[in-house]
């Protein structure tokens, strides 16, 4: 019996031993939350670096359809794929509006990000009020705009890039159901109806939705042709046919 208790008391404070290592302490002996190592994903060379801007609210389908089609380019032989990646101005998991937790690739406040070629917009439920009162995010739209390839958005993600003010003197397009509210924010902005996406320049806005795979597959054809697009499109199952989509392509 003896024996028994003292195997125990061992093993207990073995135990106490292991949690008590397993926790860090500052100065005053205080318990202090470990930092977890932070993994970035890996960017290989010669692809596109394509930018997801994420946040609490955000829309699953903005965000996941032209992720889908823009990572399915990794399968497809003789082109310039892309890295796909997510960007936010937190390390914590961010909520979408449906309640999927995503964990950000970047944070953009503070990492050292890569060359952005394609900065994606999705909509986000806030993308109308608190989301433009977002300096930080303005501005970090503002930057990835001086040297990106392309800038597109989905849904009311238009509304951050005419916040930002790039698409000063750009046609565009948004949600059908916002596109009178964001002409009364942005009065000197030409804003299309009866059309589901808009290229302008290196800008792509899209109505969101279903639609925001027909815009980002409208993207591979610009980049890749008509065959490698369509190829994406079947891969998902999808009838792609850029002239069946209500579109506008503004050439200057």
């Amino acid at each position: 019996m003896k024996k028994y208790i003292l195997l125990n008391l061992l093993l207990l404070a073995f135990t106490s031993c292991v949690v008590s290592n397993s926790k860090d302490k500052n100065e005053k002996g205080e318990e202090v939350k470990k930092e977890s190592t932070k993994f970035f994903p890996e960017l290989k060379p010669d692809r596109y670096n394509v930018a997801f801007l994420i946040m609490d609210g955000t829309y699953n389908t903005e965000l996941t359809a032209p992720f889908d089609i823009f990572q399915h380019t990794i399968f497809r032989k003789g082109i310039k794929a892309m890295n796909v990646f997510t960007v936010a101005d937190t390390d914590e998991a961010v909520t979408t509006f449906e309640g999927m937790r995503i964990m950000p690739d970047f944070n953009y406040k503070k990492d050292s990000l890569p060359k952005i070629d394609i900065l994606v917009v999705p909509s986000a439920e806030h993308h109308l009020d608190s989301d433009l009162e977002n300096k930080d995010m303005i501005r970090f739209v503002q930057k990835v705009d001086k040297e990106a390839e392309f800038i597109t958005s989905h849904c009311d993600g238009a509304f951050v890039l005419a916040k930002a003010g790039v698409l000063k003197d750009k046609v565009s397009t948004t949600f059908p159901s916002d596109i009178d509210k964001m002409r009364t924010m942005f009065p000197e902005l030409d804003i299309r109806k009866e059309v589901l996406f808009v290229h302008d320049g290196k800008y792509i806005t899209s109505a969101g939705g279903a639609k925001s795979f027909e815009a980002a597959l409208y993207l591979c054809e610009h980049l890749y042709g008509k065959k490698v697009a369509q190829s994406l499109a079947g891969g998902l199952v999808i009838d792609w046919n850029k002239d069946n989509v209500p579109h506008l392509i503004v050439k200057k």
